[in-house]
Parts: C-alpha cells; sequence; structure tokens
C-alpha cells in the first residue's frame, strides 16, 4: 500500500518579516487587478463576518480570486480605545490556503498591517482614477495610523504635498505634523473637520465616527472624497448629502456598500438611487465613467473587499519565495 506524501509544513511569517518584504512590492497595479477581476464577477467573495462591540470591532473577510493560486481568510480589527492603554487601535491575521489542494501555506501575522497598507493603497488607486487633475491642497480627517498611511501612498500619485488634517485632540495632531513633514509633506493642522472642504479639493477620511464629520454645505464644485473609516452599518463619515450632490459615487464592492459604509447611509435614506452607483474595479477597467471634468464631484466609499487581501498576502508571499 503506497503511504500518503506529506504535506509542507506551513510558514509562519511575523510583523517584522512582512514589514521586510513590503517595500520590494508594487501594490498598486496588483490592488487594481483584484478590483478588476472582482468587478467581472471573476472572484468569489462571501459576505463579511463581523463581531461589533462597544468601542470596536472585528471584520472576517476571504475569497479568492477564480484561477488564483491561493484562498485568503483575513481577521481584522479595530478598537479605538486602545492608544489610551498603549496598544495598537488594530489587530489580526491573514490565513493563506492553496486553492488547488486546501493546504494551509502560510500564517501571516500581521497584527492588522497588511489592512492598513491594503487601505491606503486602495485610497491611492482611487486617486489616480478619480483625483482632479490639479490637487490645490489634500484634507485628511484624522490623525491617526490610517491618516498617516493614505498620505503615504497618495505620494505616488498625486504631486500636491500641502495638507490640511483633521484630528480629535492637540495632541494627536502635535504627533501627526512632524511625523508627515518628515514625509515631505507641508502640514497644518486643525480640531475643526468644517475647516476641510473649504480649502481642500482631495479629501480623505480615516474616522472610525458614527456621525457625518463633512457636511454639504462646506462642499465645492471639483472636490474629491475618499471616505473609508465608515466599514460598518453604524459609521458615518460624510452627509449624505455629499453622495446626493456628487456626479460620480463609486464603491469598491457595490453589493458590500449596499450594507455598510456611506452608501448604504445614503441608500437608507434615500438621499441617492441604486443606479448611481458605479464600482472601482469597472472604473478602473474602463468599463464605467468616473470624473468626467474638473468640476465634477466624487466620491469613493472603500468598505474593504477580501481582494484586496488576497492580492496583498499572494504578493508577500512571492516576495519571499
Amino acid at each position: 500500500m503506497e503511504s500518503q506524501a506529506a504535506a509542507s509544513p506551513a510558514k509562519l511569517m511575523t510583523l517584522e518579516q512582512i514589514q521586510a518584504v513590503l517595500p520590494s512590492l508594487d501594490l498598486i497595479p496588483l490592488i487594481e487587478i483584484g478590483f478588476v477581476e472582482y468587478s467581472a464577477g471573476n472572484a468569489v467573495i462571501p459576505p463579511v463576518g463581523e463581531l461589533l462591540f462597544d468601542r470596536g470591532d472585528v471584520h472576517i473577510k476571504y475569497g479568492y480570486i477564480k484561477g488564483g493560486e491561493y484562498y485568503v481568510i483575513k481577521i481584522a480589527s479595530g478598537f479605538y480605545d486602545n492608544a489610551a492603554l498603549r496598544l495598537p487601535s488594530s489587530n489580526g491575521l491573514m490565513l493563506v490556503f492553496k486553492q488547488a489542494t486546501g493546504e494551509l501555506v502560510c500564517v501571516l501575522l500581521d497584527e492588522g498591517h497588511l489592512t492598513n497598507v491594503r487601505t491606503a493603497v486602495a485610497g491611492a488607486i482611487v486617486a489616480k482614477h478619480l483625483a482632479p487633475k490639479h490637487v490645490e491642497r489634500i484634507g485628511v480627517v484624522g490623525a491617526g495610523t490610517q491618516a498617516r498611511m493614505q498620505l503615504l501612498y497618495l505620494r505616488g500619485v498625486v504631486a500636491c504635498r500641502e495638507v490640511l488634517a483633521a484630528g480629535l485632540t492637540e495632541d494627536e495632531v502635535a504627533s501627526y505634523k512632524p511625523d508627515m513633514e518628515a514625509a515631505g509633506f507641508h502640514v497644518a493642522t486643525t480640531l475643526d473637520p468644517g475647516e476641510i472642504l473649504p480649502t481642500c479639493n482631495l479629501v480623505v477620511t480615516a474616522t472610525p465616527s458614527t456621525q457625518p464629520v463633512l457636511h454639504a454645505s462646506e462642499l465645492r464644485p471639483g472636490t474629491h472624497i475618499t471616505a473609508v473609516g465608515s466599514d460598518t452599518p453604524f459609521k458615518q463619515e460624510l452627509d449624505v448629502e455629499i453622495l446626493a450632490r456628487a456626479e460620480v459615487v463609486v464603491a469598491d464592492s457595490i453589493a458590500q456598500c449596499r450594507e455598510r459604509g456611506e452608501i448604504h447611509k445614503a441608500l437608507e435614506s434615500k438621499a441617492i438611487a441604486p443606479d448611481k452607483l458605479v464600482e472601482l474595479g469597472d472604473v478602473i477597467a474602463g468599463r464605467a465613467t468616473g470624473r468626467r471634468s474638473e468640476s465634477d464631484i466624487s466620491v469613493a466609499d472603500l468598505t474593504g473587499v477580501a481582494v484586496q487581501d488576497i492580492q496583498i498576502a499572494t504578493a508577500v508571499l512571492r516576495g519571499v519565495s
């Protein structure tokens, strides 16, 4: 009787090992491919698994791209009072399996870092395809980890280095300003998010807010807003009238954004109709039209799609092979 071949043991990669690989990876085109495949119907992405707590949430995202090498299961959390405990707000890991056999290939103990990176890369992708040609000033609502990473990845697609950042506390913005100035930006700060829209025409929101922090009354023609913080049914960063006024409303996943995020809130309140929505992968592929003119207002709602996790996990594995 023939004996079965022993499976190769799964790799385990720590955060430090993952961080050592990331600088060698060109993530924007890889994650663009993931969005395009998703919007073309070539990815299997089940609904998000979710645990909601008083001051935090846990998301389980998983799936595969048809014809790809791996399927991925990702667990990522955000607990927003952790800073007071001198703990990071994000945590998590990714499990990578072979599509053909179901073998566990690698455990990526990224502590939520890959989720932060792929979210920031998605913000850069959106800006590449939807930002105004001439960005006068970048507005950032939030001054935490994601608010930093969004700017770092925008450097590769936007020439503007003028920034206005709105944080929650003086300590938060006092820390943000030197960090981002060391990265090459000229940063002004405020504790009032209402100062962002009057002077910024490329805006990123990166907060866990459950109430709008930006309002349509402050909105100027030609502005693009990328909302990345609202990834549950209860979070909201944008007044729904902002989406109503926008000429273009882009979802990373229309199915997912119907259930969570800014689009969910706007649909729920009937501020917009479902036929107003286009999907990011279709804009990237040229199957849908994004910004038509410099006076257009555009909004992208990024709730985070498992194809991003699949693409970044695959890239990390290939980077060490």
